[in-house]
């Protein structure tokens, strides 16, 4: 079965540095959310978590590390890619996502 999200071979590596850089001893996993907000009315989140909830969705990055995605937020990123992108702006995770009908200028708020 195809993932819910892919990862880029670019951020995966960048998702496990970060995960690298948090290393104290605990296994970190990369969440994955969609949230309300935004000026599109969505908008997409990371942050660190150690356990996968009952409902998540696991997408593997490697090296034994995983992104966890809760179901809620699942049915939004169904055929995602996740890129890592260097510009002018900084360092950031974009996201491509087929369920956006539009997106905002930064690329961090949806609206589906």
């Amino acid at each position: 079965m195809p993932s819910i999200v892919s990862f880029t071979p670019e951020a995966a590596e960048r998702a496990l540095k970060i995960l690298d850089e948090e290393d104290d001893g605990r296994e970190w996993g990369l969440r994955m959310f969609v949230q309300g907000g935004g000026c599109h009315g969505f908008e997409y989140g990371f942050t660190l978590a150690q356990t996968a909830e009952d409902d998540d969705v696991t997408v593997p990055l490697g090296d034994g590390r995983f992104c966890w995605i809760d179901s809620f937020s699942a049915q939004y990123l169904q055929g995602a890619t996740v890129r890592f992108k260097i510009d002018a702006m900084g360092e950031t995770f974009a996201i491509e996502n087929p369920n956006a009908v539009s997106s905002c200028g930064c690329g961090s708020s949806f609206a589906v």
